[in-house]
């Protein structure tokens, strides 16, 4: 007789963890899952479209600038960050590149 596993309880983060090695997947990526961490979350808005759209941003390496292009326009944004000394994210903005 072969003993069947229990069922995976979803708000149980070990077995989540368990489901992943036993079927060989990647953690998952939880964005801005506690403070301090090196990438956030960031909801911006287009400025040619207007819509919201969310970014992950790398704040590793302190205050950062790149082109992004809008996820619904595809039009290229100038994103600028400015990082603080803790590596918390202090402003962000958005504008046409």
């Amino acid at each position: 007789m072969t003993a069947r596993p229990r069922p995976a309880d979803p708000a149980d983060p070990s077995d989540a963890q368990a489901i992943d090695a036993l079927y060989g997947l990647e953690p998952v990526f939880e964005p801005g899952a506690a403070a301090g961490e090196p990438t956030k979350l960031v909801t911006i808005e287009c400025p040619y479209c207007g819509e919201s759209i969310d970014t992950v941003m790398d704040l590793s390496a302190g205050s950062f600038r790149y082109i992004e292009d809008c996820q619904v326009c595809c039009q290229p944004i100038d994103l600028a960050g400015e990082v603080d000394e803790s590596g918390e994210l202090v402003g962000v903005t958005a504008e046409r590149a």
